[in-house]
């Protein structure tokens, strides 16, 4: 029996031309419920006006701060800590195992000094070399440990922390004064929330003195210019709209809250992973859905972390790559959360979706881009059939793009300038056209990655400082 190839070309060609259409639907779908959730907000905003003062009846944070080899950061980001408009909060940062002068940066800005504390281990890890407190700034510690990565980072930070919610903050990033009072909101207005995450930035271009963001900005450079869009993207639509049916299945590592004692029920951060943040939210799901426990997992869009990106593609695709291996990591370690009898909508919905259009979708977009164009130039395909293709593929990803745009517009305008603006909306644009691609590219090679078994670390970032 002979198979006649050319007849599976329709087929081929209307199972990519479905997909598309399935993945922007749900792109879209996500989008008018960020919207609805976007006009709620800032309606309770106004109304409450909790923009305006801290309500001074917060519980204490500790502010988690690891780091590797930031000593170019590290100082700014801890001063903008020191100047947040929180009642009681703690500072704890982890050397974990730096290279680099990061150890040495501390100690000379914030005049430490080495002192017997005991840490009690609820979570294990790599062993602590020393602990020290700032003589200047009674609140810091710096905890100095061997390299374990950025998850067993964490679980020293929170063995060592004192207060019942911890914020993990990455070294490179610097906080609004107001970021903590909002993003704890959710903890004081439902007893179940066990976890909360605010919107993350791109801080290249905007303007920092120490270590507060005086005035927000564009960087010059594209490939930032590229991730502002694909920032606007991912938190005021993405996560906002997953977070309004309770199935946000990844904080940012950057900037969460989280109810410790949760944490250390679920074990804490799998070191096992370089997908830590996700991962751990995803094990939350899975164990409290499991255990039939009511719960909430949060995302509020105006607290804002400002983060440095990547400005050159090599730091870039590594970064993609290990985001890549850890959503797959993620997904596979917590397999047991997907079509679970008591999964709800983040089993039977978020879970399938993840694994279908976030995992999978890169190398069917790939594959289909492939077909649908060497297709066309051999004749075997349309040019009804390409075009389809190209409209949905790449033209509902443009209406995505500037849609977000438009929302950051219309709610926060973090961007005054109308020149900024038209400089956003032509980037909006031209991500489809190259850039996105690039990126699906770096995923499949994430998800080979992730299928040969490579395992990887914290991964080298070149800082710029501020």
């Amino acid at each position: 029996m002979t198979v006649n190839y050319y007849s599976l070309i329709p087929v081929a060609q209307w199972f990519f031309i479905l997909y598309f259409i399935v993945v922007n639907l749900g792109y879209l779908t996500l989008n008018c419920i960020a919207l609805i959730s976007i006009y709620r907000y800032m309606q309770r905003e106004v109304i409450l006006g909790i923009e305006k003062q801290s309500s001074r009846l917060e519980p204490p944070v500790s502010l988690l701060v690891p780091a590797y080899n930031e000593e170019t950061t590290i100082s700014a980001s801890i001063r903008s800590l020191l100047q947040i408009n929180y009642p009681e909060y703690e500072i704890i940062i982890i050397n974990d195992g730096s290279k680099d002068r990061t150890l040495e940066a501390l100690k000379n800005d914030f005049s430490l000094v080495l002192v017997p504390e005991t840490v009690r281990k609820r979570i294990p890890g790599k062993p602590i070399l020393g602990m020290y407190i700032s003589k200047a700034y009674p609140v810091i510690r710096v905890i100095d440990k061997e390299n374990g990565g950025k998850a067993d980072a964490l679980n020293a930070g929170i063995n060592a922390s004192h207060y019942p919610i911890f914020c993990s903050v990455d070294a490179d990033s610097i906080l609004q004064r107001d970021s903590l009072t909002k993003v704890v909101q959710p903890f004081l207005e439902d007893p179940y929330v066990i976890a909360s995450g605010g919107s993350v930035r791109a801080v290249n271009g905007c303007v920092v003195s120490g270590g507060y963001l005086v005035e927000s900005g564009l960087p010059k450079n594209p490939i930032a210019l590229f991730q502002i869009i694909e920032y606007l993207r991912a938190y005021l639509i993405g996560r906002l709209g997953w977070s309004e049916l309770n199935s946000l299945m990844i904080i940012s590592g950057a900037f969460g809250l989280y109810r410790k004692d949760a944490v250390i029920e679920a074990g804490g951060y799998n070191p096992e992973t370089v997908g830590e943040d996700m991962e751990l939210i995803v094990r939350l799901h899975r164990l409290m859905r499991k255990k039939r426990k009511r719960y909430s997992i949060t995302f509020i869009p105006d607290p804002i972390c400002w983060t440095e990106v990547p400005e050159n593609l090599e730091t870039l695709r590594n970064q993609r790559i290990r985001w890549q291996r850890g959503l797959a990591e993620s997904l596979l370690l917590n397999r047991e959360l997907a079509f679970s009898r008591n999964g709800g909508v983040v089993g039977w919905f978020a879970f399938p979706f993840m694994v279908l259009f976030e995992l999978l979708g890169s190398v069917v977009e790939m594959v289909g881009y492939l077909f649908t164009f060497v297709g066309f130039y051999l004749g075997v395909i349309s040019a009804a059939a390409f075009f389809s293709f190209i409209f949905i593929a790449i033209g509902l990803g443009v209406l995505l793009s500037v849609n977000s745009l438009l929302v950051e517009e219309m709610s926060f305008k973090m961007y005054k300038k109308p020149s900024s603006l038209l400089l956003l909306f032509f980037f909006s644009v031209a991500e489809n056209f190259g850039y996105r691609q690039i990126n699906s590219w770096w995923r499949v090679l994430g998800f080979w990655q992730f299928l040969r078994g490579k395992r990887g670390g914290w991964g080298e970032m070149k800082r710029k400082g501020w």
